[in-house]
Formats: C-alpha cells, sequence, structure tokens
C-alpha cells in the first residue's frame, strides 16, 4: 500500500519551469483567485508548453463546469477535461493530495523499531520509519546536502546514510554526520535534519499528511486522526471488521492505462456495473441488498452473499462491505478477507493500484484456500481494467464531454465529485 510511482506529467524543461511560476510566482500577477501566473515570451514557447499555458488558465472554468448545487437527480458528471487535461491533474496534486490523511502503508510494515518504508506521491517521496525507541515518524525522503534520494524499499536500518556523499541520519531525522565540510561557514547542524512529515495510524493503517503546515507536530492522537480521515464513518468501519487482527498475505499492483478518477468512478458506481462486467462475482452477491451509506469524507456500500453458507473456496462470506475512503482509498471486507487499494496518479491519463490482502489469522496457512481466492480477486482486476481503459478512450473521444449519474445507485460516485469540487476550488 506504499504511495509508490514517479508522475510523468511533464516532459520538457519549458512546461517544469512554466508550472513552477504557475504554482509559486508572487501575487497579483493576473491569475484570479490568487492563482498567480508569469509567462513571458508565450509565442517563444514550445507548441506543447503553449498548449499546457492555455489549460492552467482556464482550470477556473474547467472546475466551475461541475456544479455541486445542482442535485443528483438533475446533474452531470464532471467534465472529460477533468480526466485527461495534464494540468487539470497538477492542481489536483496541490489541491486534494496536498491536503488531509492519505493512506501511505500498513502497520505491518513498521512493527518493530528500525523498519521502515518509502514511497511517493506526485514529486513528494517519503520515508516512514520507527526510531530506537519505537516511536513512528515519518520525512521527506531527500537528503539536506545534494538532495539525493536517502533509502528505497523497505526494511530495516539503524540510520539512513545517503548514497551519494555519505551524510548519515538518525531516525528521528537528526543529522548525525556531514562528510568532508572543513572549511563550510555559517552552517548549522541544527538546521540540516530531515524534513517531517505528519503521520499516525489507525486500525492496521499508516497514514501521512503532506501539508505544508504543521510540521513539527508529527504525531496526533488517534481521536483527532479518527476524526479527520473518516469522521463518523469510523464507528461502521471499526465494526466492520476493520481491525489490526487480520494477517498481510500479499501485496499485487496493477499499472492501468486511465486517469486516477475513472478507477475511483468505476469503485462508486453502487454496484452498477457488477453483473453486466463481473458474472462471477455477480453470482455470489445478492445485488437487490446493495446499499450505500454517505458520510463526510467516506462513502460506504454493503451487499449480502447469495448464500450464507460457505464452501472452501468462498472469499465472499455472508456479506461485503466496501468503503471508499476520499481521495484515493478502498477497502474491502468479506468473509475472513480484507483487500485495499490505493489509487495513485502516474499522468493525466495512467495510474497505479496497489492491492494488499490481509486475512484472518486461522487461515494464513491454507495455502489452497489463498491461491483460490487470490485467483478470483485477480480476474475481477483485470475485468475492472479493461472497463476502466475503455472508459478512458471514450473520454478522449471528441463524442463525449458529460454524462449523467443514475440517482438511486451512483450517490457515492457523485459524493466523490463534489468533495473533489470543493478541493480543487480552494485556489
Amino acid at each position: 500500500m506504499a504511495i509508490t510511482g514517479t508522475l510523468a506529467l511533464f516532459h520538457s524543461w519549458e512546461i517544469l519551469e512554466t508550472r513552477a511560476f504557475v504554482s509559486y510566482s508572487p501575487p497579483g500577477l493576473g491569475f484570479r483567485r490568487g492563482f498567480s501566473f508569469w509567462c513571458p515570451s508565450l509565442s517563444r514557447r514550445s507548441p506543447e508548453t503553449r498548449r499546457w499555458i492555455t489549460g492552467a488558465q482556464s482550470l477556473p472554468r474547467l472546475v466551475e463546469e461541475f456544479d455541486p448545487k445542482v442535485p443528483i437527480e438533475e446533474a452531470v458528471t464532471p467534465p472529460s477535461s477533468w480526466y485527461t487535461e495534464p494540468s487539470f491533474l497538477a492542481l489536483e496534486l496541490d489541491h486534494v493530495f496536498s491536503r488531509g490523511w492519505l493512506a501511505a502503508g500498513f502497520t505491518e510494515q513498521i512493527k518493530n523499531p528500525h523498519d521502515f518504508f518509502t514511497g511517493s506521491l506526485g514529486n513528494v517521496e517519503f520515508v516512514i520509519c520507527r526510531d530506537a525507541s519505537g516511536c513512528l515518524r515519518a520525512f521527506h525522503n531527500v537528503c539536506r546536502h545534494h538532495a539525493s534520494l536517502l533509502a528505497s524499499g523497505s526494511g530495516q536500518k539503524s540510520c539512513f546514510v545517503c548514497p551519494y556523499h555519505g551524510w548519515t541520519y538518525g531516525l528521528d531525522g537528526v543529522l548525525l554526520k556531514a562528510t568532508r565540510i572543513s572549511g563550510i561557514k555559517n552552517f548549522h547542524k541544527d538546521d540540516f535534519g530531515l524534513i517531517p512529515l505528519k503521520v499516525a495510524t489507525w486500525g492496521p493503517f499508516v497514514l501521512i499528511s503532506l501539508e505544508k503546515d504543521c510540521l513539527h507536530q508529527q504525531n496526533r492522537t488517534k481521536e483527532t486522526v479518527e476524526n479527520e480521515w473518516l469522521g463518523h464513518a469510523s464507528e461502521i468501519l471499526s465494526t466492520g471488521g476493520i481491525d489490526s487482527s487480520l494477517k498481510h498475505v500479499c501485496r499485487r499492483e496493477y499499472t492501468i492505462q486511465c486517469n486516477w478518477k475513472v478507477f475511483c468512478d468505476n469503485y462508486l458506481d453502487g454496484g452498477y456495473h457488477v453483473p453486466y462486467a463481473h458474472g462471477g462475482l455477480a453470482s455470489g452477491l445478492n445485488l437487490n441488498s446493495y446499499s450505500t451509506h454517505i458520510f463526510e469524507k467516506v462513502s460506504v456500500q454493503r451487499c449480502e452473499s447469495t448464500s450464507v453458507d460457505t464452501n472452501d473456496y468462498d472469499r465472499l462470506g455472508s456479506k461485503a462491505l466496501y468503503a471508499f475512503i476520499y481521495p484515493n482509498f478502498m477497502i474491502n471486507r468479506y468473509g475472513p478477507w480484507m483487500d485495499t487499494n490505493l489509487v495513485l496518479p502516474l499522468g493525466p491519463t495512467k495510474c497505479q493500484v496497489i492491492f494488499d490482502y490481509f486475512l484472518d489469522a486461522s487461515l494464513v496457512d491454507n495455502k489452497k484456500f489463498i491461491e483460490e481466492s487470490l485467483k478470483q480477486s485477480e480476474q475481477v482486476q483485470i475485468e475492472d481494467i479493461i472497463l476502466c481503459e475503455g472508459v478512458q478512450r471514450g473520454l478522449e473521444s471528441p463524442a463525449y464531454t458529460n454524462g449523467r449519474y443514475a440517482p438511486s445507485v451512483e450517490m457515492a460516485m457523485h459524493h466523490f465529485h463534489l468533495l473533489l469540487h470543493q478541493s480543487l476550488n480552494k485556489f
């Protein structure tokens, strides 16, 4: 579940340079709502850069093309440009993923002192670890000397040693050793520790926040995190079997040629697509029992199975619970299984989905059961990938601009779009 992957939005130094000015130039240079814009000699820029600049200038208009005030019965979906425009994804990284708590991993990854794992989202590289005293920590995974990445993968370390020039940091982020700096002036070691990130746990999950404020307030109380991440959905998830007793079995990763929101939309359609795309899964679910409950930043879909009698290879049990936690994390709980889906944008039309599978401890040695269950899950994922990639191609067609909602089933999808608009409208 670690956030991994590298965002490949910008393919030339010109675009990178332009984006920096779009995001950080001094205020008052011509972009409304405080979103500054600087663009010298536009005519001398490449066609690709000019297209990006034009898209950036129209971002407020694109956001407003979805009207959150219209009820679902009358509403149209967000425009296709939300799923295809590179500059729109840049806005999402700044205003959706850089605020609030994000799922980053699971507690088994940092169970012991000196455990660590790394990940990334957009241009943010991070490392999460437990220091020698067992305190949970998170930092930007960047050496303060010349910006090399410090760590990779996961495992155990007693300290982080930069592979470039050997600068060494404790697992508490303190700079322990700066090599070959004799003669340096105005250098204070305490000013060059690792830059911290807020980190917390809830149940079996490790969470981080990429917000730039409150960097020194890393760890938060369980109650605060629970309220900020889950709101009133925390009780239904806690009592719905989302706990730390389940054992991690394996991870599967999928790279899908679609915008990250396409995968989320597919998950949030209230089982609408299940009888048409997932014949095997549909046969095990009583779709007439499907229900959706909306909370602040969470939607929970529930469905009963067709039978409470389970055989040796039935992974569904008597009922299924599907929880979507804004903006990009999903928890699926059924029978003895829990699996999670973390959706990471890799570009405007490409994403990575990381599946982590957890199982009741009594079954972790049942190899045959695990193999058969994972095979069934893999079939569903392949079917969903085909759907999502087909939708993305349709979104890029000139024949499509907006769609409509099925009001009786697509409430969670509409809620997702409302939350997106709320985040994106704050620039």
